[in-house]
């Protein structure tokens, strides 16, 4: 199961960093003319809250993991700057981090020092 959530996470990793590349090297994202409306495309902006909140569901776990507050406040900008980029790559440090004769559940439930 480790292996599968290793593979998973590195899968969106490395997704999410080539899709955002490849973006950006057709269209930049500050590009005076953006398509992006709030009035045009209402789904596109529930899409994005919804993403936001998933982001910040997600950092609440990171802040029970995290016990420095300046490991908080990095993640915190990690997360909402970079979205599943930065939530990817903490899941893979976190998995990295588990010892093998340990459960996932540890990975879950165990504060970083």
């Amino acid at each position: 199961m480790k292996l599968l959530l290793k593979y998973l996470f590195a899968g969106i990793l490395i997704y999410m960093v080539t899709m955002t590349t490849w973006v950006s090297m057709h269209k930049s994202i500050l590009d005076s003319k953006n398509e992006f409306s709030w009035s045009v495309t209402p789904w596109a902006v529930a899409t994005l809250f919804d993403a936001y909140f998933g982001f910040l569901t997600f950092y609440v776990w990171v802040c029970f993991k995290e016990r420095r507050f300046s490991a908080k406040l990095l993640w915190f900008v990690l997360i909402m700057g970079l979205g599943n980029i930065a939530m990817s790559g903490y899941v893979l440090l976190q998995l990295h981090r588990l010892k093998s004769e340990e459960f996932l559940s540890e990975l879950l439930i165990r504060r970083n020092p």
